[in-house]
């Protein structure tokens, strides 16, 4: 077999295939995550914590003063941007707390299927033997 059928064989599997379309939509939910995040989540806290815009909390290292992180980046000096941290940590324990919602129920929707009890073995020739001669003892 030569390495173009192996290499065919290998994508041809199941296992390839699925992995390739859980990446491709974990992508995609990782955006949606990061809105969410972004744009719905961030802004009533820092709403509630004194209007403040988390993306734009940074420490800059330059000592130039700049006003926003952005026009630190655009200098190109050096910043420490936790504000951007905090949001992708949020954006982290969405993630995980929806993954975990979701094994969760799938876990419940796989209903584990209780062992069925063997029936009891047969009885042995001289038990019935002995349950035929009792039987004919009582009459």
């Amino acid at each position: 077999m030569g390495f173009v059928d192996e290499f065919q064989a290998f994508i041809a599997r199941g296992n390839v295939i699925e992995l390739a379309v859980a990446f491709i939509i974990g992508g995609a939910f990782g955006k949606i995550i990061s809105s969410l995040v972004n744009d719905v989540v961030m802004p009533p806290i820092g709403l509630l914590l004194g209007n403040v815009d988390f993306s734009n909390l940074f420490i800059d290292l330059s000592g130039q003063g700049y006003t926003s992180l952005t026009a630190a980046r655009e200098a190109g000096a050096p910043a420490v941007a936790y504000g951007l941290f905090i949001n992708t940590i949020i954006e982290f324990l969405i993630i995980a707390i929806v993954i975990f919602l979701l094994v969760r129920q799938i876990n419940k929707m796989q209903k584990k299927e209780e062992p069925k009890e063997a029936p009891p073995p047969e009885p042995s020739k001289e038990v019935v033997l002995l349950g035929e001669i009792r039987d004919l003892l009582k009459k």
